[in-house]
């Protein structure tokens, strides 16, 4: 199968500082691929590449096997979609007016909304379920509920490609779980999904694929167990990263182990 968004050899430097040196990375249309790293290690950097935002210093991106400089800018929104960590949108816009942004790509800033944008919207909106909160400005909203606002108008983008920088962050467990289920729904649909995700233990029940971002380059990707237990992953993050089988099923629970023994764990 042909990738959707591919990295080759993907080289980006932010303030005179090399933070990317050379990343090859592949996604598929319905894959779930959640990117994981310790800090600083360019996770942003690179979702921030892969969606054009940022120009290489080396290398390229593809979309749909075409380098991303010579997809129109509303060609390229068209597809791919970006929910930051942070939304840097003003307070005083109200969290329907902002999910209905993610439409622009598809119709322009002056053309009036069609009822296609408005079915989009109000989707985007059932489905972070934050419908309720639909004319109550952004500034009145907590974290979460930003961060679910944000979600919302990347969905009303209706892309090919959804791109997450952490995008459980703010969220209390029960809209956690509800944001992966949406995130399987946008998959089902053959969208493909890549996630920053700082929880390893959330990563891995999530995502179909792991790849370890490491010193500005992808030190190890397939499936979860392989990476997290993989010996880059023990460089990586400092410690060792043992996966315990629960009742013998795949369900695991996620010890970390430094010097003097185990310091943690989490299913």
């Amino acid at each position: 199968m042909t990738a959707i968004l591919e990295a080759r050899g993907l080289v980006v430097d932010r303030s005179r500082r090399r933070v990317l040196r050379g990343v090859d990375l592949a996604l598929q249309p319905g894959e779930g691929l959640a990117l994981v790293g310790p800090n600083a290690a360019g996770k942003s950097t690179l979702v921030r590449a892969l969606a054009g935002l940022l120009p290489p210093a080396r290398g390229e991106v593809l979309l749909e096997g075409r380098p991303l400089a010579s997809w129109t800018r509303s060609g390229l929104a068209q597809r791919v979609a970006l929910v930051a960590a942070e939304d840097e949108a003003p307070d005083r816009i109200a969290v329907e007016d902002r999910v209905a942004l993610g439409r622009y790509p598809h119709r322009g800033a002056l053309a009036p909304f069609t009822s296609e944008d408005r079915g989009a919207v109000a989707r985007a909106l059932r489905q972070t379920e934050i419908e309720h909160l639909a004319r109550r400005s952004l500034g009145t909203l907590s974290a979460g509920e930003r961060q679910l606002a944000l979600l919302a108008r990347g969905l009303a983008q209706e892309p090919s490609v959804l791109l997450l920088d952490e995008p459980a962050t703010h969220l209390d467990v029960r809209h956690q779980l509800h944001l992966f289920r949406v995130l399987d729904e946008v998959r089902a649909r053959g969208v493909a999904v890549l996630a920053v995700i700082h929880d390893l233990p959330q990563a891995a029940a999530w995502a179909e694929r792991l790849a370890l971002l490491a010193e500005g380059r992808i030190a190890a990707d397939g499936l979860p167990a392989e990476v997290l237990e993989s010996e880059a992953a023990e460089r990586a993050f400092g410690v060792a990263i043992r996966g315990v089988s629960v009742d013998g099923g795949p369900d695991r629970l996620w010890r970390f182990e430094e010097r003097g023994g185990a310091v943690g764990g989490a299913p």
